[in-house]
């Protein structure tokens, strides 16, 4: 697979180096000198890795990294307009299949979308959160990840000892139809939901659904006893 990445800066050199092996060729750009520390990885014979110093929101750089055979895009700059530049290019002028963005201000998830080129936004701050709610709840839904432009969204609840689920199967919750129980998480164990599949104190239950019946889930999934 042919990777792209735009940004040398900790994240962009780490995951680099992690990706850039046999089954990969990795190029990264990089308009800062930061880029050179990783000539040196570059020069192992069984690192397929490549470095362009210049600016990855200039479509002469992109096409000189050969974005237009680029499987994947992933824009990891420290500059939100920068990265929403490099995947509009991505995707319109060289029509990469996936490009992925960087979201540094939270504020600014709402710009990381399709009309912006980007197949995936990618923001630490909502992924350290949600890791946070998780920790601090008991049997609260917790998203975890959102698709096509934020319609449907992966979330996580874990039932407490209170909750009105506890010993009930599958069967007896009247789930919507918009929405899927995807698995059961117990005791480090992946349970495969079926009807008769009884839910327990502390199963993590991990769901997909659409925007319209979150609501509807949360309800149900939130009744205590």
């Amino acid at each position: 697979m042919k990777i792209l990445i735009i940004g040398a800066g900790t994240q962009g050199k780490f995951i680099a180096r992690t990706l850039a092996n046999d089954d990969n060729f990795v190029t990264v750009i990089d308009r800062d000198f930061k880029a050179e520390e990783l000539l040196s990885f570059a020069s192992n014979p069984h690192v397929n890795l490549d470095v362009i110093i210049g600016d990855g929101c200039d479509y002469d750089i992109l096409e000189r990294a050969g974005c237009d055979s680029a499987d994947v895009v992933f824009s990891c700059t420290g500059d939100d307009e920068d990265n929403l530049v490099v995947s509009l290019l991505a995707k319109q002028e060289f029509g990469v299949p996936k490009v992925l963005a960087r979201i540094n201000n939270p504020e600014n998830k709402w710009l990381f979308n399709d009309h912006w080129g980007v197949d995936r936004g990618v923001s630490g701050t909502h992924i350290l959160t949600s890791l946070v709610e998780e920790e601090l709840t008991s049997d609260h839904i917790v998203g975890l990840l959102s698709f096509d432009d934020g319609k449907v969204e992966l979330v996580e609840i874990r039932i407490s000892q209170t909750s009105a689920l506890v010993n009930k199967q599958l069967s007896d919750i009247e789930l919507p139809k918009e929405c899927s129980i995807v698995a059961i998480l117990r005791n480090g164990h992946v349970v495969y939901s079926r009807d008769d599949t009884t839910l327990y104190k502390d199963d993590e239950i991990i769901i997909l659904t659409n925007t319209v019946a979150s609501e509807e889930v949360r309800e149900i999934f939130e009744a205590s006893l």
